[in-house]
């Protein structure tokens, strides 16, 4: 066995038992109703962030070598149009090693290397998917010579990109190129689910909300209807952003916060909203009334956070570094004492949701050694608490540094 076989398994091993670890400390749940996901680290990430960026340009580079043959670039686009993920996304990995490894096989001709170099690099590299990212390249792009493949480790990056005859070009990170490009980027999609279930709590953690059942339709809770983010958080080369919008409460009787419910593009039911531009309106649960009553007989005197993130790394798994996050709450706590969060109350016959004390500040579960994080827009304070007013919203979402990042109305309904 190789030596970059024998780390691959040590690798996978590691994840295994790093997922057992934080499955444990994580949110719990009815069995049929899983709370939001913390995925483990993906094999190749945490170990050595220099060789998996190397091991990442290497296959961005065969991927375009091999694009330089028309039998292979015909088998990359019917293999994109094929697929049925958001933005016809395909798992690199998985895609190189099917159909009896013909993908891998013509990377290593073009690049006239062993299969096994090309496969080592395939084990060292984070999870990676590619695409079209730029809707206007996928529409254009027929499956002739007119292609670069471009990676990135991180957002914003200057993109490094591949010509078909193998040559280097830095790629601007702030518009794309006339020229279709095929990102090779790591994944920001689960290729393992189907559109996340809704995540009651269990009751240790303040929720029940029904044992698992999907809420009725139109349930009354704490609903979005118009949200603006003054920047969509995503670089042009990782395509569409995800915008999230997490309910976060005290985690059990600790001091720290984890995520009751998550509403965005892959979660299921009512509390499913897709934003692609920087407004949206329309009607996203993001907390039904079972589930406020739980979590304040279960958190006697506590409230929630409406917390804003663009997700990088899988639909609704909070992966952010806890330092960071701690900061950022501290820096609001210091700005607006005790009243961050938000609880729902009864003015006259009216039930309203309202500025409120949020004690936990401590993210529960957070990835600090991780380096794809998901972007931290904010959380949201009522503008009345701020004293910043936008038309059709009245919470406003600052960020670090307290800075404004965007606004949002909610409702109870």
């Amino acid at each position: 066995m190789s030596r970059s076989s024998r780390l691959a398994i040590l690798a996978l091993l590691a994840g295994a038992g790093g997922c057992s670890d934080r499955s444990s400390s994580g949110p719990t749940a009815p069995p049929d109703a899983p709370a939001v996901r913390v995925l483990p680290v993906t094999p190749g990430r945490g170990g050595n962030p220099a060789a998996e960026r190397a091991a990442q340009e290497r296959l961005a580079r065969r991927v375009a070598l091999a694009l330089a043959n028309a039998d292979f670039r015909a088998y990359v686009k019917q293999s994109l149009d094929r697929s049925t993920v958001v933005e016809h996304k395909l798992h690199l990995q998985r895609w190189l090693r099917s159909a009896d490894r013909r993908a891998l096989r013509a990377l290593a001709g073009a690049s006239r290397e062993a299969e096994a170099a090309v496969d080592a690099d395939v084990a060292t590299a984070p999870a990676l998917e590619f695409y079209l990212p730029v809707p206007g390249h996928r529409a254009a792009w027929r499956g002739g010579e007119d292609i670069l493949v471009a990676t990135e480790r991180e957002d914003h990056e200057a993109p490094v990109a591949f010509d078909t005859r193998g040559r280097r070009h830095l790629l601007s990170p702030d518009s794309p190129p006339a020229t279709p490009v095929l990102a090779v980027v790591p994944v920001e999609t689960n290729f393992d689910a189907a559109p996340v279930a809704n995540m009651y709590p269990g009751p240790e953690e303040g929720g029940g909300g029904g044992g698992g059942s999907p809420p009725p339709t139109n349930p009354t809770g704490l609903y979005m209807t118009y949200s603006h983010f003054v920047q969509d958080f995503e670089g042009w080369l990782k395509g569409s952003p995800e915008f999230e919008i997490h309910v976060m409460g005290q985690a059990g009787a600790s001091d720290s916060l984890t995520s009751y419910q998550c509403a965005g593009e892959h979660a299921a039911s009512a509390y499913a909203f897709d934003q692609n531009e920087l407004d949206w309106s329309g009607s996203v649960l993001l907390f039904t009334q079972g589930q406020l009553n739980s979590y304040k007989l279960s958190h006697p005197g506590q409230s929630v956070r409406i917390v804003a993130i663009e997700d990088d790394d899988g639909a609704c798994q909070i992966r952010l570094d806890g330092d960071r996050f701690k900061t950022f709450q501290n820096t609001l706590q210091n700005a607006y004492p005790n009243v961050t969060g938000g609880k729902d109350s009864v003015s006259g016959i009216a039930r309203i949701f309202r500025r409120a004390n949020a004690l936990q500040r401590i993210l529960k579960a957070a990835y600090s050694f991780i380096t794809s994080q998901d972007d931290l827009i904010g959380n949201a304070i009522e503008d009345k608490v701020v004293n910043e007013f936008h038309a059709n919203a009245n919470w406003i979402v600052r960020g670090e540094n307290n800075v404004t990042n965007g606004w949002l109305k909610l409702e109870m309904r």
